[in-house]
């Protein structure tokens, strides 16, 4: 299989944490959205990433579609719970993770893409708003979480993955105090320790205001 999509995504970033810890091998492909538009649209017609081309050459877009995918090819081994509540949980810590990852990259963009002049001002700060108050979210559910263990018990699951890449995408691209969200931070460093986040961490670099 053949990833595409540059690690300093936190999307991207799941998917190759994700197929490390279920052992599957995979080509890296880091290009970027940006200079490396025209590569990554020969696979995916929205020119985004993450992509995923399957060995028999069909491709996957976008990360929610391309971990259904992979856990449903992993069988017990899956990082989602198939059914109840605590599928319904890591579903909503997902969410809130990537909706905050979400905020973080339109604030991203508008330093990146748009001149100075022709920036809303409101609309970036919306942005933030929306991504502190999911982050903070977050901070509470980690805080509920006993010493030694994950968001949904005792194993790893793709609830802690998401929501880890999610944290040190908008810690490193937006200057963030983790101070303020100890308890986020506290399971971003678990799991930034393991060598499977350790092995696709590329720091994000933020554009000049």
């Amino acid at each position: 299989m053949i990833l595409i999509g540059m690690y300093d995504s936190p999307f991207v970033r799941r998917v190759a944490v994700t197929m490390k810890l279920l052992g599957m091998d995979f080509e890296h492909k880091s290009w970027s959205v940006g200079k490396d538009q025209a590569e990554i649209r020969k696979y995916n017609p929205l020119g985004r990433v993450p992509t995923l081309v399957l060995d028999d050459g069909e491709v996957l877009t976008e990360s929610s579609a391309i971990l259904d995918h992979l856990d449903e090819i992993s069988g017990e081994r899956a990082l989602l719970p198939r059914t109840g509540e605590a599928r319904r949980r890591a579903l909503k810590l997902m969410a809130i993770a990537t909706g905050a990852a979400e905020k973080g990259v339109s604030q991203v963009y508008e330093l990146a893409f748009r001149p100075e002049m022709k920036r809303h001002q409101p609309w970036v700060e919306r942005c933030r708003l929306q991504m502190q108050d999911a982050l903070a979210a977050l901070d509470r559910e980690c805080a509920q979480v006993l010493v030694g263990r994950w968001l949904l018990g005792k194993n790893l699951s793709q609830a802690d993955i998401t929501v880890a890449c999610a944290s040190t995408f908008c810690h490193e691209a937006l200057y963030l105090d983790p101070a303020k969200l100890p308890g986020l931070d506290i399971l971003t460093a678990r799991c930034e320790a393991m060598p499977e986040f350790q092995a696709t961490h590329l720091k994000f670099i933020p554009p000049a205001a």
